[in-house]
């Protein structure tokens, strides 16, 4: 297993680093012109993660994504997720720290093809300027995508929602779409490791703009964390191999 990760973090370093060069030309086009490079990128890096590690994927749902502007509201366990959204969704923009738009070439694509960077220094400051953006984003047709919990969390670690996407649903007025997933239990945070199995991810109906906070606030928390739930007991039942992930995953969050 680990000698087959290692080699899946070497291939997923290489095809970055060579894609990233090759289609650097399509960073002098209009946006509209590129958009494919971030979705063939990451396809071809799950590509690679399944034929190496062999983890596969389920995929549901995908019938309640509505067209046009939205926010979508995922689960965050692993960097699985970060690359199955992008080419799961028509436009997506990612709310994300503003460091990794310092980053050579991964940050001139982000930033080429309107990910929004977040400034964690001032809370107010930051939810203006994420707000402004979002409204941009929206009103342009992208989904913006944002982790409700800010960071990856273990499989079993309790839920941690921040006041971020409400304040996003009460300003942009948009359907917020919830995603669940199990995508931790097969490519676990803090690890080089891969289990082989299925990562499950189901997309629940969307939210319609309108609710008050509290009562938005605590659907999409519930409707999350229960769906989830029953994700990781499927992924138990099917793949035996994601229960010393789980295990492993809660003890390192609750010591």
């Amino acid at each position: 297993m680990y000698a087959r990760s290692i080699l899946f973090n070497v291939v997923f370093y290489v095809n970055f680093a060579v894609q990233a060069i090759v289609f650097s030309p399509m960073l002098l086009f209009p946006q509209r012109y590129g958009v494919w490079v971030t979705k063939f990128w990451t396809a071809s890096s799950l590509f690679w993660h399944r034929l190496i590690c062999g983890v596969k994927e389920d995929v549901r749902g995908l019938e309640n994504i509505p067209k046009g502007g939205c926010i979508v509201a995922a689960k965050h366990q692993s960097t699985w997720e970060t690359m199955r959204l992008v080419y799961m969704l028509d436009k997506p923009a990612y709310i994300l720290k503003r460091e990794l738009m310092w980053i050579p070439l991964l940050g001139w694509y982000m930033k080429k093809y309107g990910h929004i960077p977040v400034d964690r220094g001032s809370r107010s400051k930051a939810l203006l300027s994420i707000t402004e953006h979002a409204k941009d984003r929206v009103a342009k047709g992208f989904q913006v995508i944002i982790f409700p919990e800010g960071t990856r969390r273990p499989p079993l670690a309790p839920p941690n929602y921040r006041y971020g996407v409400v304040h996003l649903y009460k300003e942009l007025k948009v359907p917020v779409v919830p995603v669940a997933l199990n995508a931790g239990l097969y490519w676990p945070r803090r690890s080089i490791a891969h289990i082989p199995g299925t990562v499950r991810v189901e997309v629940l109906p969307p939210i319609e703009p309108g609710l008050d906070s509290a009562t938005f606030a605590a659907k999409l928390q519930q409707c999350i964390e229960d769906k989830t739930n029953e994700l990781m007991q499927e992924a138990r039942e099917r793949d035996p191999a994601t229960r010393r992930i789980v295990v492993e995953e809660h003890v390192a969050e609750v010591t």
